[in-house]
């Protein structure tokens, strides 16, 4: 569908080719939707959404992307925009200490524009609640302090679509979770998808491989995951560019041992956890402080980086409150 001019409160949004199209040629975020390899369901349901802003003329109704670290919610956020032809302006919890924070963003916003908050469960309840009338009314409660008490005004603000992302949906409160006309997971990726993405990166990079099996084998160690294969796709382009053979999978498979990953994909610390486990506590429940003080790690850390690939290869076991290995973990080990 083409994107007409429209013409709202005296500003006039218009396709035209953004400065950053140009300067970021070799950026790896993709910047049109149909460029997003992956989340298929994703795609189609936002089209939808995007086809039917443009016919009312009005901004894309809220939206609230939850799901692991590393699937993609800030670059669809990006692609939102480029679709939608506006500004996006990005923030996240520690930007975000008071209400004054808040409120000078969403004063600074126009007809149109997207505002991206990254790791919105982190926000604390009292910036919270100034997001309810912005969201449903568009406006904003300010605080005048005066020499004979306080005074509550009302201020508008142009409309605007809100993205927020998180990890934890659970974390959001009710009344916050159910302001949000869409709420859409990002679900993980599978092999044949995160090869294409290799695939893609490494063309950008300059740094072509004509096996498509190596994509598999760097596709198989990236836990599902966009961000981590573009990582390694950085690792192996910088070997590439030293010298070093990157022709078979054996060769792939040497450069994944000098940086400590192994054919499953395991880490350093992966192994350091799910060792911990078995050595130090003999396999049974261990309660998740516990764990992450014995390996000096953060317990989000664990919760949101590692666990879930540890969970879905299932290596580990886990309650809200404690961590157990599993029986294919003990085989792998002993392998």
């Amino acid at each position: 569908m083409a994107i007409k001019s429209v013409k709202q409160n005296n500003r006039t949004v218009e396709p035209q080719e953004k400065k950053e199209d140009i300067i970021n040629e070799n950026s790896l975020r993709p910047k049109r939707l149909e460029e997003y390899i992956g989340q298929a369901g994703l795609k189609k349901h936002l089209k939808i959404l995007l086809d039917s802003a443009r016919i009312r003329k009005e901004p894309l109704d809220h939206i609230l992307f939850y799901g692991p670290p590393g699937l993609g919610k800030t670059t669809i956020s990006n692609i939102i925009a480029n679709e939608m032809q506006t500004k996006i302006k990005s923030t996240s919890w520690p930007a975000i200490e008071k209400q004054a924070d808040l409120i000078s963003v969403l004063t600074s916003l126009e007809f149109w524009d997207i505002l991206f908050i990254d790791e919105i469960h982190r926000l604390k309840p009292q910036i919270e609640e100034i997001l309810y009338s912005a969201m449903e009314d568009f406006n904003i409660d300010i605080i005048i302090w005066s020499w004979n008490g306080a005074t509550s005004i009302k201020m508008d603000i142009p409309k605007f679509c809100l993205i927020w992302a998180t990890t934890k949906l659970s974390k959001l409160s009710n009344p916050l979770r159910d302001r949000f006309a869409n709420v859409i997971k990002l679900d993980f990726y599978d092999e044949n998808e995160l090869s294409i993405i290799i695939e893609r990166s490494l063309r950008i990079l300059d740094c072509e491989i004509k096996n498509p099996e190596i994509y598999q084998v760097i596709a198989k160690k990236s836990r599902w995951t966009p961000r981590i294969a573009n990582r390694f796709v950085k690792i192996i382009r910088d070997y590439n560019i030293v010298g070093h053979s990157i022709k078979s999978e054996l060769d792939i498979e040497k450069i994944f041992e000098w940086f400590w990953i192994d054919k499953n994909g395991l880490d350093v610390l992966d192994k350091k956890i799910l060792e911990s486990l078995l050595f130090n506590f003999a396999g049974r429940p261990v309660w998740l402080n516990t764990l992450a003080s014995i390996i000096w790690e953060d317990e989000s850390t664990i919760e949101d980086v590692i666990e879930p690939y540890l969970l879905k290869i299932w290596f580990l076991e886990r309650t809200p409150k404690w961590r157990k290995i599993t029986l294919e973990w003990e085989k792998y080990l002993r392998k």
